[in-house]
């Protein structure tokens, strides 16, 4: 169970009061912080901010009513485990992507890159990462930056250090969703204070009077094409010179690729069909069933009487496929700014493996046989999710690791090893060429032949000279892409030319839903069978590549990130695995 909320532990940045349905934020248990330049005080009634856009307000509203409480009956599974969104949000990615240092360290490179374009790039960036402070209107308050409101104690910062928040996701509309006006965070809130809800006939005068919201029911907070609004991400295409031109880039397409798989369905209705929500937000119980919970209590610690079981229930862990930064935040989460406790991003850390070794691919071993003194065999990937594997950001990948052990249990071949730093190295450990900042580019390969060969499956940009770029805002398309497509794409289907594969047109059994690669393993003379042969597939948040890039440009938050990152597990998450014992029989 997740670390339970007192009335001391509560909010420990921020206290929310509802005053005459004006929410007034101020800082709690430290005394007056500094202010931003020309910010004005904290405890300022937050009412400019309710008019000069739809509204929005601080999570810490929120968990007056939706965060745990042992004196309360609901917001538990059927075990009594916790499950209140609040306590499950506040240690995912989406609460804490403001926070994001490698968000942060990423975003600094662009800038140091075009630094004429700083303006440009932040709130470019911050549209994703900081939508509620981007939808009030962002203010340098005499800083020469934006990203100062991640560090700010003002009305505006504690907004925009609150992520993806409560009153984004839920106060959306459902009017242009799934078009192609509503991606790249194009949603639009709700005039009218309402939060969309997925239960019929909410209980409206607790939260009226509380936080000066109106819960209403809205079928649409379930619909993939919520997601795909921030999840689809177009941006623009800067030139050498740091210039703006006309072009534009999908850099991120999750929502555009489930379009062409055998999970869409964008009535929700069709056999096997399963939403972002679906997968990401699970809703059942340990034992496989619906969780069936009251979803809110009184502020007091008490269930609303007249409120009922909702069933069913999704929890709000979110989880993705962020391992490494949810490592960082769980170990240094005070030097980041969060207030979730370790035990918070542990289980988001446990749900998100979950997820990713038991939901996301399988592995199998086909035709292994020993001739000509190679071991041979057919390995089928198979991508088990409704997007690409990987999916989102280009700072990902997967790749398959090999190794055969003779019947000695000496290991006889082997590749895509990696060492401690997460590179991929050959024979003798070194790291592969391609592991390095300005190192080749490895092609697409359907045959694995050594450690120099390796299989990968990632994204890698190309600029408008059609060269590899590492930098979002240079990138024009992809010089490569060839993560697993997923189940059911076909070219003929749905966005088949927006999210078509690059760089495979050699291969034949690279199709919708997964690729087939021959491992072609020489054995040394003296080696007897039988043979061992385990397979995996492996998946890094951040590729070494990627990395090594980052850190060849000196900013502050590049060096915080990079000490963050030295001292972080670097071990792969194993996506799937597959053994097989191989004779040494023809």
């Amino acid at each position: 169970m997740l670390a339970t909320l007192s009335p001391s532990r509560t909010l420990p940045l921020v206290l929310a009061t509802a005053l005459s349905g004006a929410i007034v934020l101020q800082v709690a248990g430290r005394g007056a912080p500094p202010a931003c330049p020309s910010s004005g005080a904290v405890d300022v009634p937050a009412e400019s901010i309710a008019l000069a856009a739809p509204g929005v307000a601080h999570s810490s509203v929120c968990a007056q009513c939706h965060s745990y409480a042992p004196t309360a009956s609901g917001l538990q599974d059927a075990e009594g485990n916790n499950v209140a969104p609040y306590d499950l949000w506040r240690g995912t990615m989406m609460a804490n992507s403001a926070r994001d240092p490698l968000w942060q360290a990423v975003m600094s490179v662009e800038v140091a890159a075009m630094p004429h374009q700083r303006d440009v790039i932040e709130a470019e960036c911050l549209n994703c990462h900081s939508p509620m402070a981007s939808r009030v209107g962002l203010d340098k308050h005499g800083e020469e930056s934006f990203t100062h409101l991640l560090e700010c104690d003002s009305e505006l910062g504690q907004i925009a250090q609150d992520g993806v928040s409560c009153t984004i996701c839920h106060g959306i509309e459902p009017g242009n969703l799934g078009s192609e006006e509503s991606f790249s965070a194009g949603f639009e809130l709700n005039p009218d204070r309402r939060l969309y809800g997925p239960f019929e006939n909410p209980l409206e005068p607790p939260m009226r009077a509380r936080a000066g919201f109106t819960p209403t029911h809205g079928s649409h907070i379930r619909d993939s094409a919520l997601c795909g609004s921030c999840h689809t991400l177009i941006t623009p295409v800067f030139d050498a010179k740091g210039e703006e031109t006309e072009h534009r880039f999908l850099e991120q397409a999750p929502y555009l690729e489930w379009r062409n798989s055998i999970f869409q369905d964008e009535d929700g209705e069709g056999e096997g069909s399963l939403s972002c929500q679906d997968c990401h937000m699970g809703r059942t119980n340990p034992d496989g069933s619906f969780i069936s919970t009251r979803i809110a209590r009184n502020p007091a610690g008490r269930d609303f009487p007249p409120t009922r079981p909702r069933s069913p229930f999704a929890k709000h862990d979110i989880v993705g496929g962020n391992t490494l930064v949810l490592g960082m935040f769980r170990d240094h989460g005070e030097e980041l700014g969060t207030s979730a406790p370790r035990e918070a991003f542990e289980a988001t850390l446990a749900a998100t493996r979950a997820l990713l070794r038991t939901e996301s691919a399988e592995l199998r071993l086909l035709n292994p046989r020993v001739e000509n003194g190679q071991l041979a065999l057919e390995i089928e990937a198979i991508n088990g999710t409704g997007h690409k594997l990987p999916t989102a950001h280009p700072t990902r990948r997967a790749w398959l690791h090999v190794r055969v052990t003779d019947a000695a249990g000496r290991l006889v071949f082997e590749s895509g090893q990696v060492d401690e730093q997460g590179r991929i190295v050959d024979a003798q450990g070194q790291p592969l060429a391609s592991e390095l900042a300005g190192g080749p580019i490895e092609p697409h390969r359907n045959r694995i032949r050594s450690a120099r060969t390796p299989v990968l499956y990632q994204a890698i940009m190309a600029d408008l000279d059609g060269q590899p770029t590492h930098l979002l805002l240079r990138g024009a398309g992809f010089l490569k892409d060839t993560r697993l497509l997923p189940l059911g794409w076909s070219p003929e289907g749905p966005e088949a030319t927006r999210t078509a594969p690059v760089g495979t047109t050699h291969d034949a059994n690279f199709v919708g839903g997964g690729d087939r690669v021959e491992l072609r393993a020489p054995l040394p003379e003296d080696a007897q069978g039988p043979y061992q042969v385990e397979v995996r597939l492996l998946f890094q948040t951040l590729s070494a590549r990627w990395a090594a890039e980052t850190f060849t440009v000196e900013t502050p938050e590049v060096a915080r990130f990079r000490r963050l990152y030295e001292a972080a597990d670097l071990r792969p998450e194993v996506l799937a695995s597959a053994a097989v014992e191989v004779s040494s029989q023809k």
